[in-house]
């Protein structure tokens, strides 16, 4: 019977976790899967295979006056030079997330993915 209770608690608790809202360490992943999703494919690694300068590296960033997380978010939204902007693509909000997630990466010389 306590076995029984207990697989009832679990279960309970797992349906609760399930129900509550994302969790703040949740961010991160969403930011590395809108940026593998909408933005990888020309900035691999923090890269960019068309203009070679327009890197996500925190040297090419600040090079470029793209020195805060807010003033990616804009470029992501709106665009730059070549780049379309991604508002649509990235959703409510998608812009800052993205955002948040490349500055850390660019913090961390994009060691982490």
């Amino acid at each position: 019977m306590a076995f029984i209770r207990k697989i009832v608690v679990v279960s309970l608790m797992l349906m609760i976790a399930a129900m509550a809202p994302s969790p703040s360490w949740a961010i991160p992943a969403a930011g590395q899967d809108l940026f593998n999703n909408h933005c990888s494919g020309c900035h691999v690694n923090g890269g960019n295979i068309i203009r070679r300068g327009r890197t996500l590296k925190m040297a090419a960033l600040k090079r470029n006056g793209i020195d805060n997380p807010e003033a990616i978010a804009r470029i992501a939204r709106e665009g730059i030079g070549q780049m379309s902007g991604y508002a649509e693509a990235l959703g409510e909000g998608g812009d800052q997330i993205v955002a948040e997630w490349i500055w850390e990466q660019a913090q961390n010389a994009w060691t982490q993915g």
